[in-house]
Order: C-alpha cells, then sequence, then structure tokens
C-alpha cells in the first residue's frame, strides 16, 4: 500500500465548473474572453501533472521531507524536477498576475489548486504563499517596485512570504515588535526583529525570497493600526535586476512539525549585523502614527484563507476517496440481516455507508461553498456592473471566514472517519490516511485560528455597510428557498432547510439580545459555534442547488446516471443529517450557559 494513490474524482470538479456555476457569465467578461472552452482541458491537463509528477514526490514530502543543515534549507531531490514542472505548466504563482494578457479566473485557479493539494498537501506551499506576496506588490507597490520584483517571482525563480508572526505576538499581530527604521534613500528603511513560523522562507528550490514584513517605525502608534508593511528580499536586487549582497536575513532553524514535512516552516532574523534593508509598500504612518499596513497585508491574508480552505477541502477529500476504495475491497464481517451468510466487503456495512456519506456529502458542500466564493471575488474583481461587483464582493465577504474556517474545522472529523473506515490499518502510516490527518491540522491554525475567523464574522461582517452585506446574504438563501420550495422530489429538503433558516435568524436575534443586555462575552463564547451554523446553513443552500439541478439532469437524460444519482444523494443527506445541528446550536445560544466564563481559573484543576 506505499506510495500515494492520486484519485481525484474529475467529474465533480467538471460539474462545479461547467455545469452548476455560470461560467460563460465569467467567460463574457472582456478580461476572460480568451478563456471560453478551455474548462476541461485544463483540468485534465492539471490532473496529469498531479498524478504523473505531484503524487509521486508526496512519500518524499513526508518521509524524506526538508532538512536544515549548515544555514541552509535542503529539499528531497525529486522536489527540483515536480517544482520546474509546475513553473512550466503555468500551474505556479503566474497565476496572481492578474495584470497579465489572457490569465485565469480564481474559480479556475482554486480548481488546479485543489488538485495540486490533494497530490501533495505541503508541496502547494512552495508557491502558494508567492502568489499572494505578488497580489499584494501589484495592488499597493509602485511601478519601480513591480518592475523589481514581480517578473521573477511570477516565472518561480524567486519565492514569496508572509511575516507575521513572531515569538511573543502570535494570533496577536498588534503586539509585533519588529522595527523599521527611516534611511537616507527616500523609501528604504533599515529593519529589525524577529518572525517565526514563516512557511517556505527558506530552500533550494528558489534563489531569492521576498518577504513581506509587517515592522512598525518609530512614531507609530500600538496596536495592528500602528504597521507598516515593508518588502525585504533575502539577497538585495540591483536596479538591473541582478542580485547583490546578502541583506541580513538569516534563517536561524525550521521546525519539527506533526505533519507537513516537505514544507519548511522558518524562523528568521532581520538585521542582527544592522544591515538589513526594506522598502516601504505605500505611505509611512501619518500624523496619528496610523500605517498601512495591516490592510495591505489583509489582501494577502484573504487570499491564502480562501486557499487554506482549498487546501482543507482536498484532505478531506483525498481521504474520503481512499476510504470509499479501501471499503470496497476490504472483506470482513457478516451483513447485519444475514448473520450466517457469506463475508462481505465493509462497503456493504450500514455504519461504514453511513460514514462515507457523512464524507462525500460534506466534502461536496465545501466545495460548493470555496467555489461558489471563488466565483463571486472574480465577479467581484471583474465585472463591469457597478452593482453586481458590490453584492458579489459582499458574498465573498461573508463567505471568506466559512471558506477557511469551516473547511478546517471539518476536515480533522472528516479524515478521521476515513481513519476509521480503514480500521486499524488506517492508524498505520503505510496507509495515506494517516499522512493526511497529520498534514491536515495546521489549516485550522493557519492564517489567523478559526475562532478569529469566528470573529471576524460575527463581530465584523454581520455589520459590514449598517448590516446591508448580511441582509443580502440571508436574502439570497431565503430566496432561494422561494423560488425552489416547491422542486420535485426535494420538498421535505427545503422544509428542513425553511426551518433551519429559522432556526439561524432567531440564534442571531438571540446573540443580539445578549449584546443589548451588556454580555458581550456571550459573542466570542459563542461566536465559533455561529460560524459553524452560518456554514451549515449556506452549505445546504448551495448543496440543495446542486441536487436540483442534478434532478432536472437526469430526468432529461439517463446519460451519466450514477454520477447525478450521487450529487441528489448527498444533497439529500446533508440537508438530514447535518444541517439540523443548526437547531441544536439554536438550543445552545438560548441556553446561554456561561459555565466556561464563570469558571475559576483553578477549578480547571
Amino acid at each position: 500500500m506505499a506510495g500515494t494513490k492520486f484519485l481525484y474524482d474529475k467529474r465533480e470538479i467538471k460539474f462545479v465548473l461547467n455545469e452548476w456555476l455560470d461560467m460563460d457569465k465569467l467567460f463574457a467578461l472582456t478580461e476572460y474572453q480568451d478563456c471560453a472552452g478551455i474548462i476541461d482541458p485544463i483540468i485534465d491537463n492539471t490532473y496529469n501533472i498531479c498524478r504523473d509528477e505531484i503524487a509521486v514526490i508526496n512519500d518524499d514530502s513526508d518521509k524524506i521531507g526538508v532538512h536544515f543543515t549548515d544555514g541552509k534549507v535542503i529539499t528531497p531531490d525529486s522536489f527540483k524536477k515536480a517544482y520546474q514542472v509546475i513553473n512550466d505548466a503555468g500551474l505556479g504563482a503566474v497565476n496572481a498576475d492578474r495584470e497579465a494578457e489572457g490569465h485565469l479566473p480564481l474559480t479556475l485557479i482554486q480548481a488546479n489548486y485543489e488538485m495540486l493539494s490533494h497530490a501533495s498537501l505541503a508541496f502547494t506551499g512552495f508557491w502558494g504563499l508567492t502568489s499572494g506576496v505578488i497580489s499584494v506588490i501589484q495592488q499597493f507597490g509602485s511601478e519601480f517596485l513591480k518592475q523589481k520584483f514581480l517578473t521573477k517571482m511570477c516565472d518561480g525563480k524567486w519565492g514569496g512570504t508572509m511575516n507575521l508572526t513572531e515569538p511573543n505576538a502570535g494570533t496577536d499581530v498588534g503586539a509585533n515588535v519588529t522595527k523599521a527604521f527611516p534611511t537616507d534613500e527616500p523609501g528604504v528603511y533599515k529593519i529589525k526583529g524577529q518572525k517565526l513560523f514563516i512557511t517556505a522562507a527558506d530552500h533550494d528550490l528558489c534563489e531569492n525570497f521576498i518577504h513581506l514584513v509587517l515592522a512598525r517605525t518609530e512614531n507609530s502608534r500600538p496596536g495592528t493600526a500602528g504597521l507598516s508593511l515593508f518588502i525585504v528580499p533575502k539577497y538585495w536586487v540591483n536596479d538591473d535586476g541582478t542580485l547583490g549582497e546578502s541583506n541580513d536575513v538569516i534563517t536561524t532553524g525550521i521546525e519539527e512539525k506533526m505533519g507537513q514535512h516537505g514544507s519548511p516552516t522558518c524562523a528568521l532574523s532581520y538585521g542582527e549585523n544592522d544591515n538589513c534593508r526594506g522598502y516601504i509598500i505605500g505611505n509611512p504612518p501619518d500624523e496619528s502614527g496610523k500605517g498601512e499596513g495591516i490592510a495591505q497585508m489583509f489582501v494577502m491574508m484573504n487570499e491564502e484563507r480562501l486557499n487554506t480552505g482549498t487546501q482543507s477541502l482536498a484532505a478531506a477529500s483525498a481521504a474520503y476517496n481512499l476510504a470509499k476504495e479501501y471499503a470496497k475491497v476490504r472483506v470482513q464481517g457478516t451483513k447485519f440481516t444475514d448473520p450466517k451468510g457469506p463475508k462481505v466487503r465493509i462497503i456493504e456495512h450500514e455504519d461504514v455507508r453511513r460514514m462515507l456519506m457523512l464524507q462525500k456529502s460534506c466534502t461536496e458542500a465545501i466545495r460548493a461553498l470555496i467555489f461558489k466564493s471563488s466565483y463571486y471575488l472574480d465577479l467581484a474583481h471583474s465585472s463591469q456592473d457597478a452593482e453586481e461587483r458590490e453584492f458579489a464582493d459582499g458574498m465573498f465577504q461573508i463567505s471568506n471566514p466559512l471558506c477557511k474556517a469551516y473547511a478546517s474545522d471539518l476536515s480533522w472529523p472528516l479524515i478521521g472517519e476515513a481513519i476509521q473506515v480503514h480500521g486499524g490499518y488506517g492508524y498505520i502510516s503505510e496507509y495515506q490516511v494517516e499522512q493526511l490527518a497529520r498534514d491536515s491540522k495546521i489549516n485550522s491554525i493557519w492564517e489567523g485560528t478559526d475562532f478569529i475567523q469566528s470573529l471576524d464574522l460575527v463581530g465584523r461582517k454581520f455589520g459590514l455597510k449598517k448590516g446591508k452585506v448580511f441582509k443580502d446574504w440571508i436574502g439570497d438563501i431565503s430566496n432561494f428557498i422561494e423560488a425552489n420550495k416547491d422542486a420535485a422530489g426535494f420538498e421535505q429538503e427545503f422544509k428542513i432547510l425553511q426551518a433551519a433558516l429559522e432556526d439561524y435568524n432567531a440564534t442571531i436575534e438571540q446573540l443580539r439580545q445578549y449584546m443589548k443586555d451588556g454580555k458581550a462575552q456571550m459573542m466570542p463564547l459563542f461566536s465559533t459555534r455561529i460560524l459553524h451554523a452560518s456554514s451549515m446553513l449556506y452549505c445546504a443552500r448551495l448543496i440543495l442547488d446542486q441536487g436540483v439541478l442534478a434532478s432536472k439532469k437526469l430526468e432529461a437524460s439517463k446519460a451519466d446516471a450514477k454520477f447525478y444519482k450521487g450529487k441528489i444523494a448527498s444533497a439529500r443527506f446533508y440537508v438530514k443529517n447535518v444541517l439540523p445541528e443548526v437547531a441544536v446550536i439554536r438550543k445552545v445560544v438560548e441556553i446561554g450557559d456561561a459555565s466556561a466564563i464563570d469558571i475559576a481559573e483553578e477549578c480547571f484543576g
């Protein structure tokens, strides 16, 4: 059983892109007119690369991993060819170049990213962060900075990183103490400080690294508002684009981790010899000490949060596909209804089928959430209709924390179900599901822990534009129910969805009442559960939309009947088995148990 099995289901992603989402609407936009007709060729090509080039290095990623030797980060030999294949195929950081002619919409880029993550979760980190750095420089950098850095980042020769975390400031970014001191050269600052847990900040696949570093100048105000953002290369870049001297950026080590052994998580020291320089992006802090850095960095963070959700989806989907294949061949036990009969494959056992349906329906629901969100982001960026851009941006703003947190919170137990299907073999490293569990756990911690996502949703996103954005989001679900409640064969499912919407609205009203009553701590106490309720409600709306569509396709033609019946089954199972948890969350919030807040610290034991 050794080796990575690449069992990605192309039929599922092609259904999402070719049948469910209105990609023709995107391709009609001036920006994407060259993309019409390319979905299947792109999916097929990326699939072949993932199967033949990327999945085959996944064993090396986990078992050999990266090593820190004599101050250098060394990757497995097999990574060199695979990284070159990625860049030659146009699947790397070049996808972030939205100014390039004929670039792809994000929705298609995410499809590629899911497949690549499916093939080797850790390997995607070698260009995923670079894409985010490119986006920030394109949006906020001067022409000088764009010319200096973007070309070699887009072709994969230079890597990019996001430097937020510090030894004494993890999720609390506002506690960062890295300093920036102006020099005589306009826009250039001396940088001094330390950063921790920086993904792919040093390795032997790239010749230079362009770090985006949050730091504070002398007169900046405390907290996140005082932070500025700096481009700090590992090697200084000369005006002619060649590499100059070392920029006093030192990799002090890499972390030994639970998973993702093939992705270097680096500790960096800036300016130990007082000779580290960086370019400020945008303007220095204003007279009140307010910097532009955190707003600039959020462009990258929002992109990486979506990518983290996609990685979580890929891990859960890969685990499901492995469990499904295992269940089809593993013979053990007799049927419950025929205890004296012959031994059967475990896929014939009721509880195994329950576990598989839970995995199937949840991964398809999460995929619907992520790709609908990506689609909205494309419209928000490229639609020529201002009203449509505003609506699409609002839908993305609400759904992005759901993509990141719900996907990464759920992938862990879903992979646990895949391990359970394998039985004892699932706990053994020879079987791939064990690695997927280890590799995926970081996703709920990366890019702002999932609790931070829930605070963003409940504490900020619900109030955007005086609540209009949230009202539009609720309206989308309500309108969908009203338009489809009489869909043949789905009457019960729509009643369940309507009841869930009512439970959800009651939950939000109860939270508002707590806030009116001065019980502010109830918001962070329940925010994670409210994010989960929001996610389940919206995922049910999306997967039920897919189910109705599949039913129409099945009625029109018996071609591909097994696939469409599977989609219908996923929609039914998710709505009837997962969505009812929204009612439980309502009950919990209404009960309002505050024992977790009230208990004295010493009583924890």
